[in-house]
């Protein structure tokens, strides 16, 4: 995968994810900060079919710099809430996935959800195995950019995440840079389905091990 050219890597992640199943039917998002310049695949679209020349850029006020020479793309509703990921945690990628797993997730724990001593969880920023993963859940709308305000508070009520679930939607994940959101979200993802498959099985995620270390 490509490192130097952002409109090419944006693509590039979006045919991963589609084959993922975080962004079909026209779903999902993605978006990579270099400088003070944004780049974010556009609304709509089928996501294994953009090309480096589909892709919007945009400045860190969300303006948008350079659309794509076909017109009739549109710039991405997710905007507003990567904007929110990339001022408040300095994110270098964010990433919007409509994964079944988080969806499911929401359905299961519609406030908060928890799993702790997995091994996966290591791949998490900030965590260890011993520890509990929580993800705040927020209430899903009508409209993409209506969740802008919800996701910002979200973010800033819980610093140890990089994951925000919206209710029966998705989730947003972020990273330091693309790479670091890609392996991100991709962790989550697997926490959110071995903690349903638990679910199923009548272990609570949430619970340690019986004689595993507090």
């Amino acid at each position: 995968m490509t490192e130097t050219d952002p409109r090419a890597l944006v693509a590039e992640l979006c045919r991963h994810f589609y084959f993922q199943g975080w962004a079909t039917g026209t779903g999902g998002g993605i978006s990579i900060k270099q400088g003070d310049r944004i780049y974010m695949a556009p609304s709509g679209v089928q996501k294994e079919r953009i090309r480096p020349e589909d892709v919007f850029v945009v400045d860190l006020d969300g303006a948008v710099l350079e659309p794509p020479a076909d017109a009739s793309l549109k710039l991405t509703a997710c905007a507003p809430l990567f904007m929110a990921a990339f001022r408040q945690r300095d994110a270098g990628a964010v990433l919007h996935g409509h994964s079944q797993h988080a969806a499911l997730a929401t359905l299961l724990w519609p406030e908060r959800f928890r799993i702790t001593h997995i091994e996966m969880i290591k791949g998490l920023r900030g965590y260890g195995y011993h520890d509990t993963v929580e993800v705040p859940v927020i209430p899903n709308t009508a409209h993409e950019c209506d969740l802008a305000d919800s996701l910002a508070e979200a973010i800033d009520a819980n610093p140890q995440t990089d994951a925000v679930l919206v209710q029966r939607h998705g989730v947003y994940v972020w990273g330091r840079d693309w790479q670091h959101a890609k392996t991100q979200a991709e962790c989550y993802d697997y926490l959110f389905e071995l903690a349903a498959r638990m679910k199923a099985c009548g272990i609570d995620p949430a619970v340690a091990p019986e004689g595993a270390r507090r």
